[in-house]
């Protein structure tokens, strides 16, 4: 396993690390969920994944009973807020209230006395961002949170935290947690460069577009039976990965992938590592298995024409070229 500074900060993180955002607390077991995350610090995996919201909670309570014989110091942590835990109209958003309620209930439920990173799940528009940045600095300072980062917010909303951060003598986000994968690829137009240009890692999230690269959908055929394609309270978010055209692209970068001498998931995840903004892809593993096999993409050397057709392939299937 190889190891990537988060931006521009010194704290490092796996290339490839462990999330748990549709299985922790779901669809595995506890016992299950241990013995994957066994696994991945095993492999080197130093990064594990979550949020507060994910399975109302029950994500972070496996996570926490998962890594209870691990040096705390041997792993990094990664939470988030910014949804609704409850009906309560204050507990969602990032105003300094639900922040300092949701990192003391993410810290309980874990089982640790700080979080290494606390990202902000989505922007709050009301919300003030001098109040969340001002709210999260006295965390930070109270050793709750090491760092803060962003999920999902544009160029300009990072652009005016890190600002408004610097401005008031406050520490500014060292991460964003975007979506990017070969099917899905807009950050590269602004965000990238912003996160760049203002030190933020990119920690990115469903790299393998939530198992369609992986090749396991097949064009003109049902999704094979409890996948999360065949899973009608999951699958909501993989309608227009499911389509024929991008399963019939995936199945053309399958080639690809072969040329490389890899899977096609390796192939995919490889492909995300190939940007220096990117300092980790996090994978979901419902297996000791597949999560073996997902962790060979870090270090993995790949011919950059081999990239090259796999975006034109995705490009002509999705009318982008």
């Amino acid at each position: 396993m190889r190891y990537r500074k988060l931006g521009r900060y010194g704290i490092k993180l796996s290339e490839i690390s462990l999330g748990g955002w549709l299985t922790h607390g779901r669809t595995l077991a506890d016992d299950q969920v241990a013995a994957i995350v066994r696994s991945a610090f095993d492999l080197g995996i130093n990064f594990f994944d979550t949020a507060d919201v994910y399975n109302k909670g029950a994500a972070e309570i496996a996570l926490g009973k998962a890594i209870r014989s691990f040096r705390r110091e041997d792993i990094v942590i990664g939470t988030k807020c910014f949804f609704a835990m409850s009906d309560n109209p204050n507990d969602r958003g990032l105003s300094r209230k639900h922040i300092f309620e949701s990192v003391h209930a993410s810290l309980s439920r874990i089982g640790v006395e700080y979080v290494d990173l606390m990202q902000f799940h989505r922007f709050d528009l009301e919300t003030p961002l001098d109040e969340t940045i001002r709210a999260i600095e006295d965390l930070i300072r109270q050793g709750k949170v090491l760092y803060w980062g962003v999920s999902e917010w544009t160029a300009s909303q990072i652009t005016d935290a890190c600002h408004i951060a610097r401005t008031l003598g406050c520490c500014p986000p060292i991460s964003n947690q975007p979506l990017y994968n070969l099917q899905t690829r807009r950050i590269e137009s602004e965000v990238m460069g912003v996160c760049h240009r203002e030190g933020l890692g990119l920690v990115v999230f469903s790299p393998l577009a939530q198992g369609v690269l992986t090749g396991k959908y097949r064009p003109g055929e049902p999704p094979p039976p409890g996948s999360r394609g065949a899973d009608e309270s999951s699958n909501v978010f993989m309608v227009k990965s499911l389509e024929d055209k991008v399963l019939e692209a995936v199945r053309q970068v399958g080639d690809l992938a072969s040329q490389a001498g890899c899977t096609l998931a390796q192939f995919a995840l490889a492909w995300c590592l190939r940007r220096p903004e990117v300092t980790s892809a996090i994978v979901g593993a419902t297996s000791v298995e597949q999560l073996q096999e997902n962790a060979k993409a870090s270090g993995l050397e790949i011919h950059p024409a081999l990239f090259a057709k796999a975006e034109a392939v995705f490009d002509e299937a999705l009318g982008t070229a």
